[in-house]
């Protein structure tokens, strides 16, 4: 039976997007989340603003400048908390303004018509490209294997930084290698959710998933299955309601987060009486 709604192209090329882009989410944001990076992750994500705006105005790909700015953005502020002796949240707000500050003046400097940056503020998955999907695609092969060869070194960083130091001497290398791929998946998720709920795509899934698990692996794996459920659910929520694809998306997911909590804790109340 034919499904009138996958008969487009760009349908397809979405519902493809959703996939890696659930994969890269769920094992990025497992790390974020694990590390309570969140706050770190916010700051990366709205400094790769500044590349954005670098982009637009050298004439290139605004992806490929976030990208390179949101990486830079990522070492900077590992480098400044731990080398500078700055505190982590003054290292996040500077480089968080700057990043801004950037992109707001590269922009205003572009000549010619000010660039429509709804879909980068807010996303915009119906203009989801080929180089977009190969680029998620990429990203996504790269973390599975980084995850599973160093598992056990990742792991350690995220709960216990003075055991890993311990167990391995690259605990700093490791760290801005991480560092840089959790950048490079929020800026390749951007397309998906946005500069502005970007952030939600990553850390909502995994506490989803921490409602049914706290073993790191397991978390990774449902972090993926509950992200694929909400970006897709909300790519075609979005598709019937005409409503932006981000918003859907994230709505999706925080909806499906209130149930299961409303569902675990009647469990537990249950299992208790």
């Amino acid at each position: 039976m034919d499904i009138p709604v996958l008969q487009y192209d760009f349908i397809l090329k979405g519902i493809l997007g959703c996939l890696f882009a659930s994969i890269t989410a769920g094992i990025a944001g497992t790390y974020i989340v694990s590390r309570r990076m969140v706050f770190l992750s916010g700051g990366i994500t709205h400094a790769s603003f500044g590349g954005i705006g670098i982009g637009y105005f050298a004439g290139v790909n605004p992806v490929a400048g976030a990208a390179v700015f949101g990486i830079l953005s990522a070492i900077g502020i590992e480098y400044l908390s731990v080398k500078q002796k700055i505190r982590e949240d003054s290292a996040i707000g500077i480089i968080w303004a700057l990043g801004m500050a950037v992109g707001i003046i590269f922009i205003y400097l572009t000549p010619g018509y000010t660039p429509n940056l709804i879909s980068y503020l807010f996303g915009s998955i119906l203009t989801v490209t080929n180089a977009d999907l190969i680029a998620l695609g990429i990203l996504s092969v790269i973390l599975l294997l980084y995850f599973s060869v160093f598992y056990r070194t990742i792991l350690y960083i995220s709960f216990d930084e003075n055991y890993a130091r311990t167990y391995s001497s690259y605990v700093d290398f490791f760290k801005y290698l991480t560092t840089s791929l959790m950048a490079l998946t929020i800026v390749l998720n951007i397309r998906m959710a946005g500069v502005v709920l970007v952030l939600s795509l990553l850390t909502i899934p995994p506490n989803i998933a921490m409602l049914f698990t706290r073993k790191y692996s397991s978390i990774m794996k449902l972090s993926v299955l509950f992200g694929f459920a909400g970006t897709s659910g909300g790519y075609l929520f979005s598709w019937f309601t005409g409503i932006p694809a981000g918003a859907a998306t994230i709505f999706v997911l925080v909806v499906m987060w209130l149930i299961l909590k409303l569902i675990t804790m009647v469990n537990l109340k249950r299992e208790m009486e």
